[in-house]
């Protein structure tokens, strides 16, 4: 893994992401405000790839029909955008099929677990934004090793931070059946050894 840009750099490019970024995500017979295929089109070609195919466009095709998660997806691959747009990437021309990887497919979880918007106003948000678009192009942030970087971000990681805290809670449900089911059994012994007295 190759050092990649300053995380401040990309953390600030973050917070100062435009509020077209955030609109409603539209394709070209819905209404909306943004047109995500083609945001995406114009980012790849300015990473250094070549046209997407309709095919390819197909990831970021919104309607007013779909369900509200692929629109919260929309809009988290919109401020991904926004963040690959940034010099550092775009003046390597290298990481285009890296970033369409990324923007077509491993944005689901996150898209599903963190709103949009806390990408940008939310410090521990851009923070890990950063850090999933770093290492989706293979790179760490600089002054960094890979652990370092590795180990921040799984420190940041709301999909697992979700995940854990919902076994977690699991795990006292199925603690408190466990200790409910004990006193049942417990009132059942005492009520059968009272009856034979």
């Amino acid at each position: 893994m190759e050092e990649g840009p300053l995380l401040e750099t990309l953390t600030r490019r973050l917070a100062e992401c435009p509020a077209d970024f955030l609109a409603e995500p539209c394709d070209k017979q819905s209404k909306g405000d943004v047109y995500v295929a083609g945001v995406v089109y114009d980012l790849i070609r300015e990473l250094g790839g070549a046209p997407l195919t309709e095919k390819q466009l197909e990831a970021f095709e919104f309607r007013k029909s779909q369900a509200k998660e692929d629109r919260r997806r929309g809009r988290v691959v919109l401020v991904a955008s926004w963040l690959l747009y940034d010099n550092w990437f775009r003046y390597r021309g290298r990481f285009a099929s890296m970033a369409y990887e990324f923007l077509a497919n491993k944005l689901n979880d996150v898209a599903a677990t963190v709103p949009a918007s806390a990408f940008v106003s939310d410090p521990d948000r851009r923070e890990e934004m950063a850090r999933l678009c770093l290492k989706a192009l293979e790179l760490r942030p600089a002054g960094e090793t890979e652990a370092q970087a590795e180990d921040r971000l799984t420190t940041l990681d709301s999909v697992e931070r979700v995940r854990v805290v919902r076994e977690a809670r699991e795990a006292e449900a199925r603690a408190q059946r466990i200790r409910e089911e004990m006193a049942r059994k417990a009132a059942e012994e005492a009520a059968s050894v009272y009856g034979r007295e």
